[in-house]
């Protein structure tokens, strides 16, 4: 019997190792490397010679102009704000990952994107293979789904689920999840990064021949990353992942690769006994309405993917009792620290004794550089035990000499901002706008200190 070959794969970049070691040497990833048998290479009888890569064209070489450009067809999930997040509907012959924590909505999603779709004479199929039949019809039947349309399947092979899919050609099929799901031409268990590697290419190059749209759900590690090799997430065409506590109200799915939409989008759901339902005024849920002005809490306005948001900042200054800590819940630490240093250098605001706490309310993850502004406002009022006016919202990136840096699409903010009744908003110098909007009173600074200036002066006006 001959000996069984066996090498150490990085489950980051999925280099191979002849032993273990503690740092994969192509990556740079710790704890990585994880024991793989190397099998040989057999051809199954139903797998098909697809052709050169995942797309199963034939490779030639041709001039870029002489190739045939289509416009991709767009199917409806019959929820609007997946919809968005896909970039206006989900493509024909498209590969959608969607990852995220237990519980927090993946299958009662997809669930609910194939009734809607069944029964709109699109046809889907459903293939589980991680619950049974009956328990996806016992959700279905709790969600009060349409179930007459929808077909499903529970397996796990992958060669048979391209020769049904081959033989029903439905226009979507949901598969979860990918860490169940194995190929025959593999001995090795289902969840290695063999199996997930190889099953996702035979997928995506299934799809890309047929025309057939797929999901597949992907579980998580405990970071927070997708769990398996990372170029599951470069073969497929969408990445989404779900934000948010799973014992949360609401539910927010972000895009972080498309290649067919925005990235970065952002959808927001809210968790009812009856599934996902989308919020339409995502703006209205990550504000606060009190009864009055509160020291340390500003309105934002934020920019997600193609919308424009408000959201609600809260900081915290307190006396520290030894260390100073500083906490960002929604923000990047780091980010938070620099901007403290230099509302200390250019805003005359000393913050070096004191706990700092900065809380975005609602659960939402602020990425972009818009919220600088709003954070030092926030921290400022905190401190000084100020009230901000509730009437006023601002953004604006803050550089590290002090000034105030203009962001993109600030004409859409400012519109977001007048919709929902804000009167005041401070934002940089290069994002004011031309003519004036009716209702609002901006406020155009181009230093730091200006800014502190001009919030504490309409704090004293409308208090």
């Amino acid at each position: 019997m001959a000996k069984v070959k066996t090498v150490y794969r990085c489950e980051q970049c999925s280099a191979d190792h002849p032993k273990w070691a503690g740092q994969c040497t192509e990556c740079g990833e710790w704890n990585s490397l994880v024991e793989v048998r190397i099998e040989p290479v057999v051809t199954h009888r139903g797998q098909t010679k697809l052709g050169g890569g995942y797309a199963g064209q034939a490779a030639s070489i041709t001039t870029l102009n002489q190739v045939s450009v289509s416009h991709e067809t767009r199917l409806a999930t019959g929820i609007g704000e997946f919809d968005r997040v896909l970039g206006g509907g989900l493509v024909t012959g498209s590969v959608v990952l969607i990852g995220g924590d237990p519980g927090i909505g993946k299958s009662t999603i997809l669930l609910q994107t194939a009734t809607h779709m069944a029964a709109a004479k699109s046809s889907a199929l459903y293939v589980t293979g991680e619950e049974s039949l009956s328990q996806v019809a016992l959700r279905a039947q709790r969600l009060d789904l349409p179930t007459d349309q929808l077909k499903v399947m529970a397996e796990t092979c992958v060669e048979r689920i391209c020769e049904v899919l081959a033989h029903e050609r439905p226009a979507v099929a949901i598969l979860d999840s990918i860490q169940t799901l194995y190929t025959e031409t593999l001995q090795s268990a289902p969840g290695g990064v063999s199996q997930i590697r190889e099953s996702a290419a035979l997928l995506t190059r299934f799809a890309k021949n047929s025309g057939t749209a797929l999901f597949i759900v992907g579980h998580v590690t405990k970071e927070g990353a997708l769990a398996g090799p990372r170029v599951l997430e470069h073969m497929v065409d969408c990445v989404l992942y779900f934000e948010g506590q799973s014992d949360s109200r609401y539910r927010m799915i972000r895009a972080v690769k498309n290649r067919f939409g925005a990235v970065n989008e952002l959808g927001v759901f809210g968790m009812t006994d009856k599934g996902l339902r989308e919020v339409a005024n995502p703006s209205a849920i990550f504000l606060s309405r009190y009864d009055e002005a509160i020291p340390g809490s500003i309105v934002m306005i934020s920019r997600e993917g193609t919308r424009p948001l408000l959201v609600e900042v809260q900081a915290l200054v307190d006396d520290a009792h030894g260390q100073p800590r500083r906490v960002a819940l929604g923000l990047e630490q780091n980010r938070l620290n620099m901007l403290l240093a230099v509302m200390h250098r250019h805003g005359g605001v000393q913050t070096s004794g004191q706990d700092v706490y900065v809380n975005v309310v609602g659960g939402l993850k602020i990425t972009e550089t818009g919220s600088d502004l709003a954070v030092l406002l926030a921290c400022a009022s905190s401190l000084r035990g100020k009230a901000l006016p509730q009437q006023l919202a601002v953004f604006g990136e803050v550089g590290l000499s002090g000034e105030i840096r203009p962001v993109p699409n600030g004409q859409e903010r400012l519109k977001e901002a007048a919709k929902h009744g804000f009167k005041y908003v401070i934002l940089p110098r290069g994002n004011a706008p031309q003519k004036s909007i009716e209702g609002v009173q901006i406020i155009s600074v181009a230093r730091l200190h200006e800014a502190l200036t001009e919030a504490m002066q309409l704090s004293d006006e409308l208090s």
